[in-house]
């Protein structure tokens, strides 16, 4: 894809951001390794629709796609429906079995109901 990655530390709480200018992917360096890759998948999905920041109208609809597709990149079907008979629906539990971060989890479920398909 041509996209650069670096790890720095971020101001507040971002855990990472996508530069299209530069083609550059910034992470949080303090981010632990479920973080990580959830964060990276995010911003590369971001680099691949040359997404432009998020302080716009459009930016915000990029944000939404951009976590909807991080969501179903990670989370197998198989997975989250084992994951979610196993753990009676805890989202902790449940993502922390599925290697990704709660608001990941969120969004899957969003997914999911946005399908027509029940969750608990």
């Amino acid at each position: 894809m041509g996209v650069r990655i670096e790890e720095r530390r971020l101001a507040g709480d971002r855990c990472g951001l996508y530069y299209d200018p530069l083609r550059l992917v910034i992470l949080d360096e303090r981010l632990a390794g479920h973080q990580r890759r959830c964060t990276l998948c995010h911003e590369l999905i971001h680099a691949r629709h040359h997404d432009p920041g998020c302080g716009t109208q459009y930016g915000t609809r990029c944000e939404r796609r951009c976590r909807r597709e991080t969501a179903l990149a990670l989370i197998s079907p198989v997975d989250y429906g084992l994951a979610e008979q196993t753990y009676e629906g805890d989202k902790w539990m449940m993502s922390t079995e599925l290697g990704v971060t709660i608001q990941v989890l969120d969004d899957y479920r969003q997914a999911l109901r946005d399908m027509g398909v029940c969750v608990r």
